[in-house]
């Protein structure tokens, strides 16, 4: 697949335009010849698709038109940053869709009301992962004082990545889902949490990517916070 640099004038290109793709990585902006992906539709992928029609089939049917005006009113109070790191208002339902795709994913319960706190809740900072190869589980350390710990329907959400090269820095995806510490008003959870089933088997020398989301009660849900750990 051929690649082309771009000059200056590009530097806010994104998307696609006929045969071409603008995009940009760490190393600036570029673009590229466009491929039709493969959809190899695993169950995954499929288990995320049934949620996000399932959410379309409660926007349109189930709500009602204030509560949707509500997650328009979140959505344009609480931009999200986009791949340019640009602020855009993705929408109610698009605000809908990122609570409950994660939610959903961990098996809580379904948010039909919008936060009317208006950003996207608190981040962990301090998560540290403990891969080990001989179990193919990892121990997670993160920050038991935070809010959603006492919350009940929040959790902190892990997604892991297959196992890559100690080499390589930076990951961007995919991620599989691994596991969900869910809050508890009357017994909240301690770090660590030891002996957490990894979604694909590794071996020593390999390193392995996470990805962290906290879902709040109310709908809110922070942004990533991604880490490694070698096994």
């Amino acid at each position: 697949m051929a690649l082309f640099k771009p000059g200056p004038a590009a530097s806010a290109i994104s998307g696609k335009t006929g045969g071409t793709v603008f995009s940009h990585n760490r190393g600036g902006q570029y673009m590229r010849q466009f491929v039709v992906p493969t959809n190899p539709a695993s169950p995954q992928q499929q288990a995320v698709r049934t949620i996000l029609s399932g959410n379309v089939n409660y926007w349109n049917n189930l709500l009602t038109a204030a509560q949707r005006a509500a997650w328009d009113t979140y959505a344009l109070n609480t931009p999200i940053t986009n791949r340019l790191g640009d602020p855009i208002n993705v929408g109610g339902l698009g605000m809908y869709n990122r609570a409950n795709v994660p939610a959903l994913q961990a098996s809580l319960s379904r948010i039909d009301d919008a936060p009317t706190i208006y950003n996207t809740g608190e981040m962990d900072e301090t998560l540290v992962a403990t891969v080990d190869e001989a179990t193919d589980k990892f121990d997670l350390a993160f920050d038991d004082t935070l809010d959603w710990c006492d919350e009940d329907g929040s959790a902190l959400l892990i997604y892991a990545s297959r196992p890559q090269n100690a080499s390589i820095n930076f990951f961007k995806g995919p991620y599989r889902f691994a596991h969900a510490i869910e809050g508890d008003s009357t017994t909240p959870p301690t770090s660590p949490e030891n002996g957490i089933d990894l979604p694909f088997p590794v071996a020593s020398g390999n390193r392995v990517f996470f990805r962290a989301r906290i879902v709040r009660a109310d709908g809110r849900v922070s942004d990533d916070f991604r880490f490694f750990d070698d096994a």
